[in-house]
């Protein structure tokens, strides 16, 4: 029996107007008490192809899978076998006790709500990036884990895992690197097609879509949730949707954190943000994303990180300082630079366990304060190509300056009943 109703936890959760009476389940347990890391249960909340991947490889006994497509939901009932129950409302996944960590592998514009909601009701979160649509959904996530005392992880794994892209190695070298400052300071970081990428520029959205009849397996205004109504054509939804301005921002919403929050930390810069950011795209459309040429942002210290949509310099530096270069591949105009950078100590060590995170109650490596300034960089991006000019933004107030249209997109509306 479920401990409230849906309309409660709507009114309670999401309008945090009063108390959640969900106790998670090592609460119950008594102080300090978790259950073995093979008991720890999980539920896949967007069960599409990123959700399928959760649910075969996420850590925890999967109990639970919730979409609003009935195709979907049976299909990863099937895949997650026996005893596994399928859920069409979010709500319904979160008012079970006997879920430990919840994965939201839904569109973006869905990643706070289900977050803040998955705090309040007790769940520890393994969230999939971009993590937030918005700045302002960014905070009110940080806001909640905290609060509730959760574990928060995205779903990018390079600061500390797997080579990064075209750089012939794995992040921990060019962290190591930095440090040493043999390269000087300040830095310019430039991510090119030439470092082994690309920003999907076929994920752009069409301006000219035409309303379809919506199918009967698809709970279409749920999947809408709290983005504004427009009418159904199946190019808004399923793997086309980062397309829209409304659900994403494109090739740069969805790829963006992988590159970019490696960036961040190998800069050391996970507790600010630019001040200058400058496009160079084509006017947008309202609705459709589009495409762009570069994008760069500046620190105050100096540092620059460029984006690259055009790849127009094979040669260019991956990492570029005042007193030498490191191209892809770890090459560098640097003579022995393996050798002399031998000597330098290692870089701090990361907690890169989330079984680990969840059990001792620490912070994941990539958890939700610096993901946040690592969305944060996609989100001021994504500004800068839709307004198309020079912006000013202040790392600690989070707030552009002096540009009141740059600042309603930190905080968009939510289409009723939703809001944080």
């Amino acid at each position: 029996m479920m401990s409230i109703s849906r309309r409660k936890f709507l009114k309670g959760t999401l309008a945090a107007t009063a108390a959640i009476t969900i106790v998670p389940r090592h609460v119950l347990g008594g102080s300090g008490w978790l259950p073995p890391s093979d008991q720890l249960t999980k539920a896949v909340i967007g069960v599409g192809d990123m959700g399928r991947w959760h649910i075969r490889n996420m850590v925890g006994r999967l109990l639970a899978v919730c979409d609003v497509d009935e195709d979907h939901l049976k299909a990863a009932i099937e895949l997650g076998g026996q005893g596994v129950i399928g859920y069409k409302d979010f709500r319904e996944v979160l008012e079970r006790p006997d879920i430990d960590i919840v994965a939201i592998a839904t569109p973006p514009h869905w990643h706070a709500l289900m977050s803040v909601a998955a705090a309040k009701a007790g769940k520890d979160i393994w969230c999939e990036k971009p993590m937030t649509r918005t700045i302002g959904e960014g905070q009110k996530v940080i806001e909640a884990v905290q609060k509730n005392g959760r574990i928060f992880r995205i779903n990018t794994w390079f600061r500390f895992q797997s080579r990064f892209y075209g750089c012939g190695t794995t992040v921990k070298p060019l962290k190591k690197l930095v440090n040493s400052r043999m390269l000087g300071w300040p830095l310019q970081v430039t991510i090119s097609g030439n470092t082994g990428f690309s920003w999907k520029f076929f994920w752009s959205g069409k301006s000219n879509l035409v309303p379809e009849w919506i199918p009967q397996n698809l709970d279409y205004d749920m999947w809408l949730g709290p983005a504004p109504y427009k009418a159904y054509n199946r190019h808004r939804v399923h793997q086309s949707f980062r397309g829209y301005w409304d659900y994403d921002g494109g090739g740069l919403g969805d790829m963006g954190q992988h590159f970019l929050d490696p960036i961040q930390y190998i800069l050391g810069k996970d507790n600010t943000s630019p001040i200058e950011i400058e496009a160079d795209a084509p006017q947008q459309h309202p609705d459709a994303v589009g495409s762009w040429r570069r994008i760069e942002m500046k620190y105050a210290d100096g540092c620059k990180i460029i984006l690259d949509g055009e790849t127009k310099e094979d040669e260019v530096p991956f990492i570029e300082g005042p007193e030498g270069k490191l191209y892809k591949g770890f090459k560098s105009d640097i003579p022995n630079l393996k050798e002399r950078l031998a000597a330098f100590p290692e870089p701090e060590a990361q907690l890169t366990d989330f079984l680990e995170a969840v059990r001792t109650r620490r912070k994941f490596a990539l958890n939700e304060e610096n993901a946040h300034r690592s969305a944060t960089l996609v989100n001021l991006g994504k500004i800068a190509v839709r307004l198309g000019r020079k912006l000013y933004f202040d790392p600690e107030k989070q707030r552009f300056k002096g540009d009141e249209a740059a600042n309603r997109l930190i905080n968009q509306p939510m289409r009723a009943p939703w809001h944080l």
